[in-house]
């Protein structure tokens, strides 16, 4: 049992000053990758803080922990948010999911020889939601350690690319306020980087980007759900299957929850915050057992996967925006 709190306790450590940092420098970088950033740092400089007595709160955080926060991440989305932006919106999410996802298998496996997990992980987040999809991915195709801290990272660059290039092409795009919103929202990865970007041009782009994200972020459940029963599918000649993602179910419940329960003020912002801190510690334990060594034997390919589906997020979102405010 002091084992289980040595380790969370080092991860609660480094979720603080995670948390610190990111309102400290205010760029719209989420806690969660200064956590595993700070993880990485101190776990290679000092590779023991991962290993013996404090390992079981690491994995602790790392697993249930982890999946805790996923399912309560459902906090910050309603029904009623979602009918808010239309079938517009809905349609360029569903659309750039399904075919960044579908890109991300088919590319990653056949042309770039990568791994299943890492195909999917990287896919996930440029799909979904960033890091917090990666997380939430990663007890689904069976990942190590390694693939979900390169995915992280690849996503982690591309995103903060795109925070900072939507704002500058917006004049030259063409689309009005609530069409830029829906394509920021549709194609920028994290949703701390969705309301920075947002941010930078407007309230009324911002308002709808952060909606049409969060319905995005609410499409996590079902993605998890049916890559679950495909792998398990696809691996049953070995008698192997891939674990039903419970947690899904959590989230589509605190979802509907949020929807039909007006919660007061204080008790929503007291279960956002504890959310956020899961998934940080979530990151922290994530980076501390992640050595570096293993990253660079994976070498450039996850990165040319996440600049292909970076490039077809731009691209792409683009032309689907258009195309769906155009004609609903």
């Amino acid at each position: 049992m002091f084992a289980i709190v040595q380790g969370i306790s080092l991860a609660g450590l480094l979720a603080a000053a995670s948390l610190l940092l990111a309102r400290q420098f205010d760029t719209g970088i989420s806690p969660l990758i200064f956590a595993i950033l700070l993880g990485l740092v101190l776990g290679n400089a000092w590779p023991r803080l991962a290993q013996g007595e404090r390992q079981p709160g690491l994995e602790f955080c790392k697993k249930r922990l982890l999946r805790l926060g996923v399912a309560f991440y459902g906090i910050h989305i309603s029904l009623q948010q979602i009918a808010e932006v239309g079938t517009g919106a809905l349609l360029v999410d569903a659309v750039m999911l399904l075919s960044t996802l579908g890109l991300a298998y088919w590319l990653g496996r056949r042309w770039l020889g990568l791994d299943a997990p890492t195909s999917l992980l990287v896919g996930a987040g440029s799909a979904i939601c960033g890091a917090a999809a990666i997380l939430a991915t990663e007890p689904v195709v069976r990942a190590r350690p390694q693939q979900t801290a390169v995915a992280v990272g690849t996503v982690v660059l591309f995103g903060t690319l795109a925070m900072f290039l939507y704002p500058l092409i917006y004049p030259w795009l063409g689309l009005s306020p609530r069409a830029m919103g829906i394509y920021t929202g549709a194609t920028v990865h994290e949703v701390a980087q969705v309301v920075a970007a947002g941010s930078a041009m407007g309230d009324d782009v911002a308002q709808t980007a952060v909606i049409t994200k969060l319905t995005r972020v609410m499409m996590l459940a079902p993605v998890l759900l049916v890559l679950g029963s495909w792998l398990g599918r696809k691996s049953g000649t070995r008698a192997v299957r891939a674990p039903l993602p419970w947690f899904a179910f959590g989230f589509i419940a605190v979802v509907l929850f949020n929807s039909l329960v007006s919660l007061p003020p204080l008790w929503r912002d007291l279960v956002v915050q504890l959310d956020t801190w899961a998934l940080t510690m979530a990151m922290a334990a994530l980076g501390l057992g992640t050595q570096l060594g293993g990253l660079r034997a994976v070498g450039w390919k996850p990165l040319a996967l996440a600049a292909t589906l970076f490039l077809h997020l731009a691209i792409g979102g683009l032309i689907v925006t258009h195309m769906a405010t155009s004609w609903l």
